[in-house]
């Protein structure tokens, strides 16, 4: 159990610098496109990690440091959330609804794509 709870540790710290770091790379925007990009690229990393954990055994506490930990440090529900009302105020009704929709079916294709890849690159892995 704490080996799960330092790999959550770790990976959620290491995931939400990932995040600050390309928050600061599109700043200069004016729109959230950093928290898309953070959404989108963390949905398809937990896709790809789940997909490979399926067909593949890992250890608990390195299963939790990178889904929980990284993905979960790395992603952003709250920051999507109030994005979304901070453009409907300052942008457009259409531009919040725009931003929603490209993160949330954005998110879910890609997590879908990337739990396909996963569980290929796991099979070929093992030689399945």
């Amino acid at each position: 159990m704490y080996k799960n709870l330092i790999a959550i540790g770790i990976g959620g710290a290491l995931g939400t610098l990932c995040r600050y770091f390309i928050n600061l790379q599109t700043l200069s925007t004016g729109l959230p496109i950093g928290t898309v990009i953070e959404n989108l690229i963390g949905s398809m990393l937990l896709g790809l990690f789940t997909g490979w954990v399926l067909h593949k055994k890992t250890k608990e506490w390195f299963s939790a440091g990178i889904g929980v930990g990284f993905c979960g440090g790395f992603t952003t529900m709250s920051t999507l959330a109030a994005d979304t009302i901070s453009l409907n105020g300052q942008v457009s009704f259409i531009a919040s609804i725009i931003y929603l929709v490209v993160s949330i079916f954005g998110g879910i294709v890609l997590a879908f794509g990337g739990l396909v890849l996963g569980a290929k690159w796991s099979a070929r892995w093992n030689g399945r």
